[in-house]
């Protein structure tokens, strides 16, 4: 099993969002960045587990644990005019729905965090516990991260 770090703006899908769905579970689309793209596509897998991380709120942090119910699979919004994923390169040779440039996952709510364990206190172990973890990293801004078993055990007890 892989561990993975997925960030969403909350004002935009929410985890209280994936918890009011159908199932509590839902297509993780709109991905537009390569390197997150690949890991979409070739590595994460049914079975994988992921934090989900509120990027902008208040306070930014990680809000709740999902599990990758569905692979990879070629992200139908990028074809969709009217969604606001769409993506206009997709659909003139640069992707096709045979050969895709955009991948999704679905997801499923595993439980949702009794608090926001915040940017800021992942920050405070940092230079300890959390040395690898990618969210730390200055500069990242990728929606999609690894994370090691290490640090997603010693998460998971900070909450």
């Amino acid at each position: 099993m892989n561990y993975w770090l997925l960030k969403s703006e909350p004002s935009t899908f929410s985890i209280d969002d994936l918890a009011k769905a159908a199932r509590k579970t839902t297509m993780w689309d709109g991905v537009r960045n390569f390197k997150a793209r690949n890991m979409l596509r070739d590595t994460m897998k049914k079975g994988d587990q992921a934090f989900f991380y509120h990027s902008s709120g208040e306070p930014p942090g990680i809000a709740g644990i999902v599990s990758i119910i569905r692979a990879g699979y070629p992200d139908p919004t990028a074809f969709d005019p009217a969604h606001p994923h769409y993506d206009p390169p997709s659909n003139n040779g640069k992707g096709t729905r045979e050969d895709p440039q955009w991948y999704a996952v679905d997801v499923r709510l595993v439980r949702k965090f009794k608090r926001i364990i915040a940017l800021d206190e992942l920050r405070a172990h940092q230079s300890t516990a959390l040395s690898g973890l990618t969210i730390l990293r200055r500069g990242n801004r990728l929606s999609v991260t690894p994370v090691e078993k290490k640090d997603w055990v010693f998460i998971e007890k900070l909450e």
